[in-house]
Parts: C-alpha cells; structure tokens; sequence
C-alpha cells in the first residue's frame, strides 16, 4: 500500500525516486507518431504546457499528491513556476501535440519540463494524455529531455514517480531507469 494517514489530516505518498546515468548516452525512443510533432521550449507556449498538463493529470493518483495537477489553473501556476525557477533547463523541456482531425489545428496532449538541481537534470511533470497513450510519446519525451540535459552539461538525471503507477515504473525501468530510493510525499487528501 502506497498511503499512510497519520491521523492529523496528511496523508503520505510513497514514491521511487528513478535515476538515470547519461554518460551511457540518453535512452532509446521510438520515431514520432504520424500526426503528432515535438516542439522545444519557448515562452509563448506556457499555456499549451499547462493545458498538456492538466490533460494528463487531472484524474491520476498524481493529482491527488499534488492538488495542483487537478486544476487549469494550478498547472498554469505551475508551469510558470518551473519556468522561472533558476535551475530551469529549456532544452530540456518540450512539448508533444497532436493535429485534430476535425478542426486541423495542433492540441498540445504531452509536456516534460527539466530542472537543473545539484548537478542533476530533475524532471518535472512527464505527462501524456489519456487519449493517446501506449503510442512511445512518453518514452519519445524522456529521450528529448535527456538529450537537453547532456546539451546542458549534466552527467544523469532522475525523476519521482508514485509506487501505484506501474505503468510508468514500467516505461522507465524499460529505458533504463534504475530505483534509487524510496521517498514520502506529504498531502492533504480529502476523504482519506
């Protein structure tokens, strides 16, 4: 089991912290979907990171760790925060989109952003939309932020991720990922 209640309202998450050495080079993808393109970083494109994000997360565990994941406007906070933090790496930071048939405009549909902290890349927030999940989007992702985090000078990276998201676990130990350690995140959850 994955929650703890300590009776004082918080409930604890139990969480692998995953790493991964980039001096044996970044781990493999597969090519780009037809219909979807990645596009770097850029200022401009906030809001599509936020939208990404909210997709992804709004009814996931991860939403519940962290509220802020369930609301519009938590993620646009949050993607703004992660933005001007100073360890903020933008060549490691992209986003997925997809082209919507009916209207043939680009739906942004997945976002992972890079930090730079103590000599790690941290990645921040991999997120896929439900509805196009199971295509390499996320694996496609993590191969571009490892790749801006070697352009950036840094040796290995890592990323959390909450023990009940197998799925995820999966896609990262797949890539190379190795479980470093076990960490708790504290939240209030209403109705635990």
């Amino acid at each position: 089991m994955t929650l703890w209640w300590d009776g004082m309202g918080l409930t604890y998450f139990k969480r692998f912290r995953m790493e991964y050495d980039l001096r044996h080079g970044v781990p493999e993808s597969v090519p780009v979907p037809l219909g979807y393109d990645l596009v770097p970083y850029s200022a401009d494109l906030i809001r599509d990171h936020a939208t990404a994000k909210f997709h992804s997360f709004r009814c996931e565990l991860d939403a519940n760790v962290f509220p802020c994941l369930g609301r519009r406007d938590g993620c646009l906070r949050l993607m703004r925060e992660i933005t001007s933090r100073a360890g903020f790496v933008p060549q490691a930071t992209w986003l997925c989109r997809y082209r919507d048939s009916d209207s043939g405009t680009m739906q942004p549909i997945g976002t992972i952003q890079g930090l730079q902290f103590e000599g790690w890349g941290a990645v921040q927030n991999l997120g896929i939309d439900p509805g196009h999940r199971s295509l390499g989007l996320g694996s496609v992702l993590l191969e571009r932020a490892a790749s801006g985090f070697r352009a950036a000078g840094l040796q290995r990276m890592h990323l959390e991720v909450t023990t009940d998201n197998t799925a995820a676990i999966r896609l990262y130990e797949r890539l190379g990922f190795k479980r470093a350690k076990v960490v708790f995140k504290a939240a209030e959850v209403a109705g635990v």
